[in-house]
């Protein structure tokens, strides 16, 4: 029987392979070549998320990597943890703005009243979708602070998922909501930063009120231990990490190698095994996001032999690619 790696290419991963062939197209292949090959050796795979790729709707692809299990770890901004749900139960109040280029102040503070919070061409609806959730999601803080219980940002959201509760608001196929196939998986998740996300500052908000205690959440340093061990229990084949955008979804997770080399000495820690980034970041701006991956040596996060890309593209369009090539579509 084929697996999923020898399974026959579909017609865009031959389009990929008979046209993208220079520059950073051919950077793809190679990359996504190399995801597979580490996939077949048996290693783990890390995906980090950044940017607005929920509100890109990179669930319709990205929720068929987690349930075909090829992706084995997620790290993402608390934007991207509450926005793929939000999709899910607002997505027809969503209002797309084509010509945001040429809005003035006054269509933005006209956006506002009405609501609508922009990201570049799509606005979320606050009403449909923030508050939809909040009445909701408080409901499980408050259960878990009663029974003096703690949880970290994403296993609430997969609680909010599982218990049904928001069924009647799904106006997309839940097969196209990845943070669904993700708590179905109970796939392990890091959210570094989740504080600034809204449904952050909401939390903050109850807490200021006095309505929640800030110890009902975990937190970033939880996040942190947390990945030590499960980086320590899952290395033995190679774990990868495949980067999409910069900032800290990417910055957190990789850090956890030289953390366990350099200040637990724990000198037998492997390298991560691969390390692609999608990156429109310049380097010569002295950006970190930008950095080319040699550079990671220096800081004990790769060895000088590890399987490095960078791809330097859009990616909105780069990754559905990548993830189109993974799954012989």
């Amino acid at each position: 029987m084929e697996s999923s790696m020898t399974k026959a290419k579909g017609k865009i991963s031959k389009f990929i392979e008979n046209h993208f062939l220079h520059f950073n197209a051919a950077a793809l292949v190679d990359a996504v070549k190399g995801y597979e090959a580490q996939l077949e050796q048996g290693s783990k795979m890390l995906v980090s998320l950044a940017g607005a790729m929920s509100t890109a709707e990179l669930g319709k692809i990205f929720s068929e990597i987690i349930r075909t299990e090829k992706v084995h770890i997620i790290s993402c901004t608390g934007a991207n943890l509450e926005e793929d749900i939000m999709n899910l139960v607002a997505h027809s109040s969503y209002k797309r703005v084509p010509n945001y280029r040429d809005l003035t102040p006054q269509d933005e503070w006209e956006l506002l009243e009405k609501g609508l919070n922009r990201v570049t061409d799509t606005c979320i609806p606050e009403e449909e979708a923030f508050r939809r959730l909040q009445k909701h999601i408080f409901k499980i803080w408050k259960k878990a602070e009663i029974e003096g219980k703690s949880f970290f940002p994403h296993e609430y959201m997969y609680q909010l998922l599982l218990s049904g509760v928001l069924e009647d608001y799904y106006e997309i196929d839940v097969k196209d909501s990845w943070m669904y196939a993700a708590a179905t998986k109970n796939l392990p998740m890091v959210v570094p930063g989740w504080e600034d996300s809204t449904m952050g500052n909401i939390f903050a908000s109850y807490v200021i009120k006095g309505e929640l205690k800030a110890s009902t959440m975990k937190s970033g340093i939880e996040y942190m231990t947390f990945l030590a061990d499960w980086y320590k229990n899952n290395c033995e084949n190679g774990i990868g990490f495949f980067q999409i955008g910069g900032g800290i979804a990417g910055d957190f997770p990789i850090c956890v190698v030289p953390m366990l080399v350099q200040d637990l000495e724990e000198a037998d820690t492997p390298f991560w095994s691969y390390f692609c980034q999608i990156s429109d970041s310049t380097t010569s701006y002295g950006s970190y996001s930008g950095a080319v991956p040699n550079e990671k040596i220096t800081w004990g996060k790769l060895d000088i032999d590890t399987p490095k890309y960078i791809i330097e593209s859009d990616a909105t369009i780069v990754a559905p690619l990548i993830f189109a090539y993974l799954l012989n579509m």
